[in-house]
């Protein structure tokens, strides 16, 4: 299989996987289970993520160390991409009042979900060079909001009007068109991605050998800093992406409890923010390449200054699409640029172990904060003043980012 054949799909599982994170986390289940199973308790919205990302991150850096060490990253992405969509699908049965349940389902579709990330991040340096992590990172993030507009579009033309005696079964059976195309698009990565590593023996059971790993890589980045750079970086990540997951869980119920969006208009309205993020995800991709993945980032934290403080003032859907372009560039932009920076300070031998404590122990723990603050922030004030507290977040990433120094990329 030819290079370019094998980052197209591996491109394909990021345009398979975010119809899990647009229909789940962001668009219809984050508001079908806020407003009908709970009864509007924003707060346990927050609750739920937050639980989720204190599951996967807790998995995640052991199990990248095992992966790296058993030759097993597919075998694991396999599993747990195959418990996001089982548990997705299930969702269609939740009904109003079915909080627990509704949780239960939900943090173990999006553990499923988060897990598989790991795995998945860490085949980048395997599959191209140094010099075009951002531009081929640009093109996963690109082809994941490509696949987040067309799981929107199926969708929109699927649900009938809200004054529909069956709309709500139409709601969750969208669940189950999620979980079918996370399943068919997946499919790709798993029967053409190779892994190319050679295996690493050890002695005992691969749970207890990845948890003494990841609590040796744990000592080696933040105690003894033998990689002050990446503990750095992590630290920086782990604010600011605490602050990017905080919009995604919380957007379209902003939407719709401050600006009385139906169910229709949000959806036509994210579709119009992917197709932001798309172009934000390529050219920063090209971008990244330019002028390195630290400057990029840097540029797309002060986009996300703005744009936290920009919606505290937002009073019509004209300003909200505005703000909500800008950050649908910035979402594609950071996490691409971010992906980039990591896979360059990584060292090539330990690349899923470094990756599980970048998406798991930074990546998902960072969002046990955030959404968390905010729905109890939202239930006390308002959503405008919890929006509005999420500057603080990218505040305190940009400062710690800028003491990151940059490797000096080569073709090699």
């Amino acid at each position: 299989m030819t290079s370019r054949s094998k980052i197209f799909a591996w491109t394909l599982f990021d345009f398979a996987n975010t119809a899990f994170s647009v229909i789940i986390v962001t668009v219809i289940f984050s508001r079908y289970f806020t407003n009908t199973i709970s009864g509007g308790q924003r707060w346990l919205w927050g609750l739920a993520v937050s639980l989720s990302m204190i599951v996967a991150a807790i998995l995640s850096p052991p199990l990248g160390a095992a992966a790296d060490s058993g030759h097993n990253r597919k075998r694991f992405l396999l599993a747990f991409t195959f418990v996001s969509i089982i548990c997705t699908a299930l969702l269609f049965f939740v009904q109003p009042g079915m909080i627990f349940l509704g949780i239960t389902l939900f943090i173990l579709a999006n553990v499923g979900f988060e897990g598989g990330l790991v795995f998945y991040d860490s085949f980048l340096p395997g599959i191209t060079s140094k010099t075009s992590y951002g531009r081929v990172s640009g093109y996963g993030f690109a082809m994941g909001y490509l696949g987040a507009l067309v799981i929107l579009l199926i969708v929109a033309i699927m649900l009938p009007e809200s004054s529909s005696p069956q709309y709500d079964f139409f709601v969750r059976l969208s669940f189950i068109i999620s979980a079918s195309f996370f399943l068919i698009f997946s499919l790709p990565l798993f029967l053409f991605v190779q892994e190319s590593r050679a295996i690493k023996s050890f002695n005992g059971s691969i749970m207890r050998y990845g948890f003494n790993k990841a609590k040796k890589t744990f000592k080696a980045i933040f105690i003894e800093k033998e990689f002050p750079n990446i503990a750095r970086f992590l630290i920086a990540f782990f604010l600011y992406n605490d602050g990017i997951l905080t919009v995604i869980a919380f957007a379209a119920i902003f939407a719709e409890n401050i600006l009385a969006m139906s169910d229709k208009d949000i959806i036509v309205f994210f579709a119009i923010v992917q197709t932001s993020a798309i172009i934000g995800s390529l050219v920063f991709g090209f971008i990244t390449d330019k002028i390195g993945p630290k400057r990029t980032i840097s540029i797309t934290l002060i986009m996300w200054i703005a744009i936290s403080f920009a919606a505290y003032f937002v009073q019509s859907v004209t300003f909200f699409y505005i703000v909500a372009m800008a950050a649908g560039i910035a979402i594609g932009s950071a996490q691409s640029a971010s992906r980039s920076l990591m896979a360059l300070l990584t060292p090539p031998e330990r690349e899923a172990e470094f990756f599980g404590f970048y998406d798991g122990l930074c990546g998902k723990a960072s969002a046990v904060v955030g959404p968390l603050i905010y729905g109890m922030i939202a239930d006390a004030t308002s959503e405008r003043v919890a929006a509005a507290s999420i500057g603080i977040f990218f505040i305190a990433g940009f400062i710690i980012l800028q003491r990151v120094e940059e490797p000096v990329r080569s073709s090699v």
